[in-house]
C-alpha cells in the first residue's frame, strides 16, 4: 500500500522536528512547517534525502561553513535561505 501524501507530510515533519540537535530541529522543522504543505513531489523527495544526512553535516552546509554535495545543493540552498532570514543575515 502506498503512503498517502498526508502521512508522508506528517512523517517528514516529525523527522524534521526530532533530529537530536536542537539547532537542526529549529532549522529543518521551521522549514518543514513553512513549506511542506505546498511542496511538490520533487521538493518532498529532496527534503527527504536531506533528512537522511547527519545533523553535523547538515549544519555545516546550511550555515555555509562547507559546500553541500551536488545532489543536495538545491535543497540545501532553499533551507539555507530561510536560515539566513531567521538569523537576520
Amino acid at each position: 500500500m502506498a503512503e498517502t501524501r498526508e502521512l508522508r507530510l506528517k512523517r517528514l515533519r516529525m523527522r524534521a522536528w526530532h533530529r537530536g540537535i536542537k539547532e537542526m530541529d529549529i532549522i529543518l522543522g521551521g522549514w518543514a512547517d513553512a513549506h511542506l504543505e505546498g511542496a511538490d513531489d520533487a521538493t518532498l523527495d529532496g527534503f527527504e534525502a536531506l533528512l537522511a544526512e547527519a545533523d553535523q553535516d547538515l549544519y555545516q552546509w546550511v550555515s555555509g561553513q562547507q559546500a553541500a554535495p551536488a545532489h543536495l545543493a538545491g535543497m540545501i540552498a532553499r533551507v539555507a535561505a530561510d536560515f539566513a532570514a531567521l538569523r537576520g543575515a
